[in-house]
């Protein structure tokens, strides 16, 4: 069986990066495809394969251009890929991996994440611009990127959704009726450890965009005045390192060493964001650590709350997106004891290896359901 695996696009270091790393070690000898890759800029397990490329990979060589030019160049260039003589086609999404040439005897199984963002839900991005012929041009290009994104997503056989709620807005946004089974992204349990000592800072691990909410953090330990250290880069890292006090501190670049100390010496780590679901709190869990997080989206799948369940509880909660809100919460950690063998627990239900196990089941069936 010749077997495809497509991703949206290949330079950063995030939890969809991770399950499109899982689908490589599910299927080896498939073959990869994508829009961009740069390899110094995501995970460096990548290397070992034979990734092909679409052609503005060329030209575009940062996140900036690959969003100046997605409109309509990305969209063209992963339209002119050929997938036609696969017969599985095997698709990480939340874009452009849906858009090149598949034939209608492939099995097309599309692993999204959320429906494309600047088309369905457009209100996510700050568009930071108030001229009115910019926003009535943006408003016609989200209108046109709605009607590609929903033409490709019907070659779909198949979607699997990662939580509940992107269930719920594959089903809207594409007028999915079929089964739509729910396959949670996993971490690698083995490569966290589980420290005797505790430091004395909090850890934010993030994207520096407007949604993450990581000034919400920053205006919250401006306040407290206690240590937290924030790992990540992006658009916004020159406005939120102007806001910050002395007591945080930044870091950018760091090695997988280095971030899975950080880890495991923390006091909490902190998840101040709406996510659709977030692996970082998983890998806190899996060093040993406790989450306070904002109630909303995956985290209400992955973490358990401590004042619920005081002896299996992962996490505190806050219910506003505020400072004082944070903070109470962290007051309120500071107040508890959580036992690390039991937030190691709660990260094992989210081990990469049931995460491959059921990849390959949940295909399998699919094979065998159109074939028979």
């Amino acid at each position: 069986m010749k077997v495809a695996l497509v991703h949206d696009v290949l330079f950063g270091k995030g939890g969809a990066e991770r399950v499109f790393l899982d689908f490589c070690e599910a299927y080896p000898n498939a073959d990869i495809f994508t829009s961009v890759y740069l390899p110094e800029k995501t995970y460096p397990e990548f290397k070992k394969y034979r990734i092909r490329t679409s052609f503005v990979d060329r030209f575009i060589r940062s996140e900036r251009l690959f969003k100046l030019f997605f409109f309509p160049f990305v969209i063209l260039s992963m339209s002119r890929i050929n997938l036609k003589d696969y017969d599985l086609i095997l698709v990480s999404t939340t874009h452009c991996a849906k858009y090149p040439k598949m034939s209608d005897n492939s099995v097309k199984i599309f692993y999204c994440y959320t429906p494309f963002r600047l088309a369905w839900r457009p209100d996510s991005y700050s568009m930071g611009m108030s001229n009115y012929f910019i926003n009535k041009l943006k408003f016609f290009i989200v209108q046109i990127l709605k009607r590609i994104d929903f033409a490709h997503a019907q070659k779909a056989n198949m979607f699997i959704a990662m939580t509940k709620e992107t269930r719920e807005r594959i089903r809207k946004a594409y007028k999915f009726d079929k089964e739509i089974p729910i396959l949670e992204p996993s971490i690698n349990i083995g490569k966290f450890s589980v420290s005797e000592t505790e430091g004395n800072y909090y850890l934010l691990v993030s994207r520096f965009e407007p949604y993450k909410k990581v000034d919400l953090a920053i205006n919250a330990f401006n306040k407290s005045r206690k240590k937290l250290i924030i790992v990540g880069n992006g658009t916004q890292k020159e406005y939120l390192k102007s806001i910050a006090n002395s007591n945080i501190e930044f870091k950018e670049g760091v090695s997988d060493r280095e971030l899975i100390e950080l880890y495991s010496n923390c006091k909490a780590f902190i998840f101040p964001q709406y996510e659709d679901y977030g692996l970082t709190p998983i890998e806190a869990n899996a060093s040993g650590k406790p989450v306070i997080c904002f109630r909303a989206g995956g985290a209400l799948d992955t973490m358990v709350d401590k004042e619920v369940n005081p002896d299996e509880g992962s996490a505190v909660f806050f219910d506003q997106q505020t400072p004082d809100s944070l903070n109470q919460a962290v007051k309120k950690l500071e107040s508890l004891k959580f036992d690390p063998k039991a937030l190691k627990n709660n990260a094992l239900r989210f081990d990469r290896v049931h995460f491959i196990e059921r990849l390959k089941l949940i295909i399998s069936d699919k094979l065998n359901e159109i074939q028979n």
